[in-house]
């Protein structure tokens, strides 16, 4: 079979490999779609991010979808054909964390694509994987493969908006609107946020940013001060969060918040410093977010059930002849917000 690999930055390639044998509990999977995620362009354009370089080769990709192809002699409940959303958390379920409820904090995490640990957790960018069967999310007929590749970002959303807490009826800043921050948007609508604000510094990010659901769009890039407002009587904002990974934004964010706000860092955009006075001064509670778990199940539901649409986050689809072509593609944020690959011709 044929994967997606990346040696080192700028040499990706497309080569043979071999699947591993299949377990009792396990799945063989036809992939159908792959998304390429922020983390998949820095190991691609740099070679890895902050401190995580990759050292061995590395099939990149973890936000997909696939077809059941087989399973072992322990599994039941699946058909062959059947069309799955495929979680790529694989927590180990022992360590304390996992015992805990924490299984994103999971000590053995084996999350696709990562090259946090060494041997390099291999990714889902492959014609065929083995899956465990708590991966498999069944998706309904009416729902297309690429739409259930979005089921992971999609996640990440839902689980800074558990981080935060109710949003409900909240006035809500998001800032940094690409596919993370849209689809982070459809999901504030969901839960019933109030107002929802869109901060970006570009058109394309923004354009869907209203269509996932933003009732104010503001466009940074050609109105730098356009926040001001927001500043007034210590901050309209109860929530803000900031998606972008960028360290202005994230100073922005604590001018616009109100007193004991929270303030919930999705992107990473590296170690910044910050106005400690400020922070405290406001009480404002800022919180971190990391990748998910049993969010990935909700995720599938709302999907399935057309709670949340997420096609106006799909810019381009490539077939995985083209991953190169697509990485850049994905690169160029002036042209594209998600960019899948499609691995199953017939898939489409």
């Amino acid at each position: 079979m044929k994967s997606v690999i990346c040696h080192s930055a700028q040499d990706l390639r497309i080569e043979t490999t071999e699947l591993p044998p299949l377990g009792d509990e396990q799945l063989r999977i036809q992939v159908a779609f792959g998304g390429i995620c922020g983390s998949d362009l820095h190991y691609y354009q740099h070679g890895g991010f902050g401190t995580v370089r990759i050292r061995q080769p590395l099939a990149l990709g973890h936000e997909v979808s696939g077809i059941v192809d087989g399973w072992g002699a322990k599994v039941s409940g699946f058909v062959r054909g059947q069309r799955i959303a495929i979680s790529p958390s694989r927590p180990c379920g022992h360590c304390r964390y996992c015992q805990a409820g924490q299984h994103n904090h999971c000590l053995n995490m084996r999350f696709y694509g990562s090259a946090m640990p060494f041997p390099h957790i291999q990714g889902a960018f492959s014609e065929q994987i083995v899956i465990e069967r708590h991966q498999a999310h069944p998706i309904g007929d009416h729902l297309s493969l690429s739409q259930a590749a979005l089921a992971e970002p999609l996640s990440v959303g839902l689980h800074a908006i558990a981080r935060a807490g109710s949003v409900l009826g909240q006035q809500v800043l998001v800032t940094g609107c690409g596919p993370i921050g849209s689809l982070l948007i459809g999901a504030l609508r969901r839960a019933g946020a109030g107002r929802i604000v869109a901060a970006d510094i570009a058109d394309l990010p923004l354009k869907c940013a209203r269509q996932m659901g933003a009732d104010e769009t503001i466009h940074l890039g050609n109105a730098p001060q356009a926040l001001e407002a927001y500043k007034a009587d210590k901050g309209q904002f109860d929530t803000v969060f900031e998606a972008s990974g960028s360290p202005a934004a994230l100073r922005t964010a604590l001018d616009v918040i109100r007193p004991r706000g929270v303030l919930i860092a999705v992107g990473m955009g590296g170690d910044i410093s910050l106005p400690m006075t400020q922070l405290v001064a406001k009480e404002v509670d800022l919180r971190g977010t990391f990748r998910f778990h049993p969010e990935f199940a909700t995720a599938v539901r709302f999907l399935n059930e057309g709670l949340i649409d997420g096609r106006p986050v799909i810019t381009g689809v490539l077939p995985m002849e083209q991953a190169i072509e697509a990485f850049d593609l994905a690169a160029d944020k002036s042209r594209s917000l998600k960019v899948q690959i499609q691995f199953a011709a017939q898939a489409a």
